[in-house]
């Protein structure tokens, strides 16, 4: 019997556990020292949110206030 590979129960409408880690987004975000109210000032953050956008998750508010378009079928990495 092979083997079957990835989430063979993607489709039985079950809850997918969700990483219990932070995310990179706030890894970066706790790097960088900065409270939530000052996301849409930092040119660092914005930097790397452009840079991540297809790849990392970003608060959609962010996304929006800056007008950056994220390509749902594409990948950075």
């Amino acid at each position: 019997m092979r083997h079957k590979l990835g989430n063979t129960g993607w489709s039985s409408g079950k809850a997918v556990p969700m990483s219990s880690g932070p995310s990179e987004f706030e890894l970066y975000v706790r790097k960088l020292g900065l409270a939530e109210q000052n996301y849409a000032t930092s040119v660092q953050l914005r930097r790397w949110c452009e840079q991540n956008r297809n790849r990392c998750y970003i608060p959609e508010s962010l996304l929006k206030e800056w007008g950056i378009y994220v390509d749902p079928n594409m990948s950075d990495g």
